[in-house]
């Protein structure tokens, strides 16, 4: 008898055990990760081709922080706002929903948190809503994005540029390659228009890469699953010759 009231209690911790590791951290081997992708887009852009914006931002503002492989690793974690109340004045200025009008703004922290987010909890150092989006800004403020381009005198211009001042401007400075992604020329345009910058993290113990190593080869399914965020913006990665980088549009009132 008590060795049968055992093994149920084993049992029943065993149960246990894997609830909590189902809701909390069940990740197949399918969404196994190399990298940290942390995107920043440009408003004016992403207003050019959503054609819909609330805001005419003149800062660049970040998209995500992206593990360079698999989404939705969890679909039973779900976004709470709670857990990052803290965090909500630097999340409306820096990481703001440019496209989507709503009262609190956090259907895109959502969106991103239960695709992304939840695939970046694999690290200890992002295994919470408040540890991946604290991290996210620390990690957009440490890059610093808009003062290094203003301080190479890259600024939103009429004029053009060429899309290696953007290329050799950001390896000076970070030491890394990173992936530049453009709008394509539409119609009646001449350029290029400068949209998403990516910078890479290492997962072990997030510290700048390159976003693409020598030799490094992507699956084609890697490939259009990296290329997705952008395309769903209408971006591609850039092409060499001139790019258009835009100032913002006067704010609509």
């Amino acid at each position: 008898m008590a060795s049968r009231a055992v093994r149920r209690a084993l049992l029943g911790w065993g149960l246990a055990l894997c609830c909590l590791w189902c809701a909390g951290a069940g990740w197949s081997g399918g969404h196994e990760w190399k990298k940290l992708i942390l995107t920043q887009h440009w408003p004016p852009t992403v207003c050019k081709e959503a054609d819909s914006c609330r805001d005419s931002l003149d800062y660049w503002t970040i998209h995500g922080l992206w593990p360079d492989k698999g989404e939705e690793c969890n679909r039973s974690w779900h976004f709470n706002v709670d857990e990052i109340k803290d965090l909500v004045p630097d999340m409306k200025i820096y990481w703001p929903d440019v496209i989507h009008p709503s009262s609190n703004r956090t259907q895109f922290w959502r969106h991103e948190w239960e695709k992304h987010g939840t695939c970046a909890a694999q690290l200890d150092a992002l295994n919470s809503e408040r540890k991946y989006f604290g991290k996210s800004l620390a990690l957009y403020k440490q890059v610093d994005l808009n003062s290094m381009l203003l301080k190479f005198g890259i600024r939103p211009s009429v004029n053009y540029y060429h899309i290696a001042d953007f290329k050799d401007a950001l390896t000076r400075v970070y030491g890394v390659v990173p992936k530049i992604q453009c709008l394509p020329p539409q119609q009646d345009e001449q350029v290029q228009t400068i949209g998403q910058i990516e910078l890479c993290f290492t997962k072990e113990d997030l510290h700048l890469r390159n976003c693409t190593e020598p030799g490094e080869q992507l699956s084609a399914k890697q490939e259009a699953w990296l290329a997705e965020g952008a395309a769903a913006q209408g971006m591609a990665v850039c092409e060499d010759g001139p790019v258009f980088y835009p100032p913002p549009a006067k704010t609509q009132r």
